[in-house]
């Protein structure tokens, strides 16, 4: 299991910093101790995540098992299914 000592595959996250503030993501990439890739599967597809640092990262302790199963073992993910997890996860909420 790929892990940044914070941080794991699967793992739903939100941005502190940047233009994507307040978003909800998973990672779907552990680059080093500092560094993930993160996707949301609309404004940051799968296929073109976003680099982030995790000191940038507010971590939830939600791990979607699925994600983390096809990321680790190299099944395709689609960008629907990843918004679908998102949603399931509870984590997102509406900005008014």
């Amino acid at each position: 299991m790929e892990t940044t000592g914070e941080l794991c595959l699967g793992q739903i996250v939100s941005s502190k910093a940047g233009r994507d503030k307040d978003r909800v993501f998973a990672v779907v990439a552990i680059l080093d101790d500092r560094h993930v890739l993160i996707a949301d599967g609309d404004l940051r597809k799968i296929e073109k995540p976003k680099k982030k640092k995790v000191k940038h990262l507010q971590k939830f302790s939600t791990v979607n098992e699925e994600l983390k199963n096809k990321l680790e073992t190299g099944q395709k993910i689609e960008n629907i299914e990843l918004q679908k997890d998102l949603e399931k996860s509870g984590i997102i909420w509406l900005k008014i």
